[in-house]
This record gives C-alpha cells, sequence and structure tokens, in this order.
C-alpha cells in the first residue's frame, strides 16, 4: 500500500487536507483508493476492483469512516468487489459511474469468466448515476464530475479544484493513455476527452491513475507520446 498526501497545503491554499491510500488489488493491480480527511477521519473507496478483506484491513488501519463506494467506469477490475464491500459496510451508497457504463456493470461476472479471472467478483448496481459537470463529495472536500468517454462509455473521474488533484481512473496514465481495444472503448473519443476535459484542468493538476504511477498533467501533456 502506497499513501500520500496530494492536499491543499502543499499547494499554498488554505483549507482541509486531503489524503490518499492506494491498495493494489487482483491480478489485475488496480490502485483501489481511499480518499480521505486525516483530521476529520472521514473518506471515501474508489475502484473496488477485488479483494475486499484487503481493503476492508486497509479501512481498519486508517481508522476512517468511509460515507461512499465512488466507481470510475464498469470494467471487472474496477468495481467487481463494490457489491461485496458495500455489503460489508453496512450498505453505504455506491456513486458513479455514468449510465452508459450500465451494459459493463451488469455483465462483470461475465467478464471475469472471459479472463479467466479466480476471484469472485459481482454485477455491480449503483444507487446513483454521475453527470458531467456535478459534484460528489465527503466532509469538506468537493469534488468536480467530468465525464470522459473512450477507455469505457462512462467513465468518470473526480476533480478536487482546490487541492488541485485529479482522480483520472483509466482516461490517463503515466506516459500512456487507457486502452480503446475493449468493448465500448474508442480512441479518437478517448483523446478528445483528455484533451478538452482532462488537459485544460491545468499543468499543476496532480493525478492518480487505475494503475501504477501517476504523475502531473503538465509532464503528460509535455510527454506523453500519446497526447504531443
Amino acid at each position: 500500500m502506497s499513501e500520500g498526501a496530494p492536499g491543499s497545503a502543499e499547494h499554498g491554499v488554505e483549507g482541509p487536507r486531503l489524503a490518499v491510500r492506494i491498495v493494489p488489488v487482483t491480478v489485475f493491480q488496480q490502485n483501489c483508493c481511499f480518499l480521505y480527511d486525516p483530521d476529520d477521519k472521514v473518506g471515501v473507496v474508489v475502484d473496488p476492483g477485488g479483494d475486499v478483506p484487503k481493503i476492508l484491513a486497509a479501512a481498519d488501519e486508517l481508522g476512517i469512516d468511509i460515507r461512499e463506494i465512488w466507481l470510475t467506469h464498469g470494467h471487472l477490475d474496477h468495481a467487481g468487489g463494490a457489491m461485496a464491500l458495500k455489503a460489508k459496510l453496512g450498505g453505504i451508497p455506491i456513486v458513479g459511474p455514468h449510465k452508459a457504463d450500465a451494459e459493463l456493470l451488469a455483465h462483470i461476472e461475465n467478464q471475469a469468466k472471459m479472463f479467466g479471472v479466480p476471484d469472485h467478483l459481482e454485477n455491480a448496481v449503483p444507487d446513483r448515476w454521475l453527470t458531467d459537470g456535478e459534484t460528489v463529495g465527503f466532509g469538506r472536500h468537493v469534488f468536480e464530475v467530468l465525464h470522459c468517454p473512450g477507455h469505457a462509455p462512462g467513465h468518470v473521474v473526480f476533480f478536487h479544484r482546490a487541492a488541485r488533484f485529479l482522480h483520472a481512473g483509466d482516461v490517463l496514465f503515466a506516459g500512456s493513455i487507457g486502452r480503446t481495444d475493449l468493448p465500448g472503448g474508442d480512441h479518437a473519443t478517448l483523446i478528445r476527452s483528455i484533451r478538452e476535459k482532462v488537459l485544460p484542468l491545468g499543468d499543476d493538476v496532480a493525478f492518480l491513475c487505475g494503475h501504477g504511477p501517476g504523475g502531473t498533467l503538465g509532464h503528460e501533456r509535455r510527454t506523453n507520446p500519446y497526447l504531443t
């Protein structure tokens, strides 16, 4: 597990602190993560793709009150553990992604069979779909929702403007971009999402992605071979 604090203090902004704990899960080593306030001890879990006992152990270690489960998109490695985690946490809401990923979420178990994934993953049913331009949050933290299709039709990203922090899911990676060879993927649409929705957020924005290390939007704008 890894932990960092992209919070407002690092960017010279007065306000509540935002912290991140990454918990890689399943054979896909997907970055399930906690976004939380280390002072108020409240937060959310983003993209619980599986290995629910491992996620629960991290929650106990952090000692935070988990308010919601947020999903960036409907692929099995990001949403396959959402229903089990919801049940373990007393029925907290599953929020997101955009409703365009309804079909993907309804076929997670079929996806698991297709990929030969040994973990027990379940189809997911969100309590709330998300739309472009609305906000989600916990405690004193507000995240803007941006609908960024291309990797998946209903993919959303979460932007904390005050902390200059973006959870990019599988839209953008350090030196790469999300796959577009899966059902619902489209390369041109993904590039448009990155250029029109993500990069304009600012070069100084730090981002976390669904697999591997994150980075800054400025570095990707200047060096990412898919964008230069």
